[in-house]
């Protein structure tokens, strides 16, 4: 297991077109197992989910996003894969949803040295009461 530091940047554009961009440095951990990539952080104030650790299995084609932990809630695992479509729950304050996410954009290139990056672009809809585009970058510094 390697420590490395993360610049985890995400951009969320709703339908109406408004962004909201949000930038955050963090330590994290960085393994290999088999043929996937696992990074593990801890979310912040900043990211919304405080007390949550958030891990990442990253495979050439599929990256999937699991978080744990204290204001984790249910649905706290969303697939990510190019092309194809991910349904599942996503935690409320006012109870579960449902949510789709569909994968436009996936580029993988972290190493186990501990450089590389993670580019993921993807549309969500949250039971047709939310709808967007969001861009998560994860650059390993």
């Amino acid at each position: 297991m390697k420590e490395v530091m993360v610049k985890i940047t995400t951009n969320q554009v709703n339908e109406q077109g408004d962004e909201d961009i949000m930038e955050f440095v963090t330590e994290a951990k960085l393994y290999k197992r088999g043929e996937a990539m696992y990074l593990i952080y801890e979310e912040t104030e900043l990211s919304g989910v405080p007390g949550c650790r958030t891990r990442l299995k990253c495979k050439p084609d599929e990256v999937q996003m699991k978080r744990f932990g204290e204001g984790a809630g249910i649905g706290n695992e969303i697939r990510f894969e190019r092309g194809k479509r991910y349904s599942g729950l996503y935690d409320t304050p006012f109870g579960a949803i449902e949510m789709e996410v569909l994968t436009n954009k996936l580029e993988n290139n972290l190493t186990e040295e501990g450089g590389g990056n993670l580019d993921i672009d993807y549309s969500i809809s949250l039971k047709g009461l939310i709808e967007g585009r969001n861009q998560l970058n994860i650059t390993l510094m």
